[in-house]
């Protein structure tokens, strides 16, 4: 499963019968050891949390020990072994590789934790697999979110393989002033004219125009873009906030995220520049995306806070 807790080179079956290497990694690192009867004892979910606690930056040992404890025989306590150093592919690594100089201190970097432990793993038991994990670590890590090549310089990422599909994502922004602003704002009362159509016009001109502005993002086949303007409450009495939502769809081979977060931004952009005569100090807040979906990942939202 590329990019997933479980690696294809692993063929792990849906029982989850033999130890994936993210479950290893928990293991090494909260200092635990389970022989295979132990592991196969365990209830499946158990062994699905053990996977899911591997696969994290950030191992939670304590969430693994209370796991094992189920286990019997009993687990066996070990020195933790830490994750290997991220700065640098560790030198076993390297003498083990066909082609070492295709993994740079760059290329290591930008790898998940698990895939430069299971790297090192393998290397560490001349494992005769190594190069097929390596294969698709690196292959995987090519396409999904480095965009760095195997030199380890910046690129832009080869979407070419990836399916066209319906895209969308939304991201909202939002804009602090002084009551008095806000009150003229909704009443359309603005020196340079109607600000809310003008920072509609601009979110969605920035939408259109994303890829020219940052620079590592591909020019996508926009289909609609929608700016809402919203009123909302300040934090206290003489002061309210105006939220920017902006709404991007897309039939492309990549997402839109990007074009959704430009849009809300740039809109806020222009309501500042359209109120500032009167109100200099306004702030812009929480640019952040909130839902998308198409793709790979298919529908995701984010979760209130």
């Amino acid at each position: 499963m590329t990019n997933g807790p479980l690696y294809v080179f692993e063929e792990a079956d849906q029982g989850l019968s033999q130890l994936p290497t993210a479950a290893r990694r928990a293991l090494d690192i909260a200092g635990e050891r389970l022989s295979l009867e132990a592991w196969q004892s365990l209830s499946l979910a158990d062994r699905m949390a053990l996977v899911a606690a591997g696969a994290f930056s950030t191992v939670d040992s304590e969430l693994v020990r209370s796991i094992v404890e189920r286990a019997g025989p009993p687990a066996v306590e070990t020195s933790p072994r830490p994750d290997p150093d991220p700065e640098a592919p560790p030198e076993e690594l390297l003498q083990a590789l066909s082609h070492p100089k295709e993994l740079t201190r760059a290329r290591w970097a930008s790898l998940r934790p698990l895939d430069r432990y299971a790297l090192s793993a393998a290397a560490r038991a001349a494992d005769q697999r190594l190069h097929q994990v390596y294969a698709e670590i690196l292959r995987s890590s090519e396409g999904s979110l480095s965009h760095l090549n195997a030199a380890g310089e910046v690129h832009m990422v080869g979407v070419a393989q990836k399916p066209v599909t319906a895209r969308r994502a939304v991201a909202t922004a939002t804009l602090h002033m002084k009551r008095e602003t806000f009150d003229n704002l909704w009443a359309g009362r603005v020196a340079k004219g109607d600000a809310l159509a003008t920072a509609r016009i601009a979110g969605i001109q920035a939408a259109k125009r994303t890829s020219e502005l940052i620079p590592l993002c591909h020019p996508v086949k926009l289909t609609g873009a929608e700016i809402d303007i919203e009123a909302g409450a300040g934090p206290v009495a003489e002061r309210a906030q105006v939220r920017i939502r902006a709404t991007v769809d897309a039939f492309d081979q990549t997402g839109v995220e990007m074009e959704a977060m430009v849009a809300a931004s740039t809109a806020a952009l222009a309501l500042y520049d359209m109120l500032k005569g009167v109100d200099r100090w306004m702030t812009i807040s929480a640019i952040e995306l909130v839902e998308k979906s198409g793709g790979r990942s298919g529908h995701l939202k984010r979760e209130a806070p």
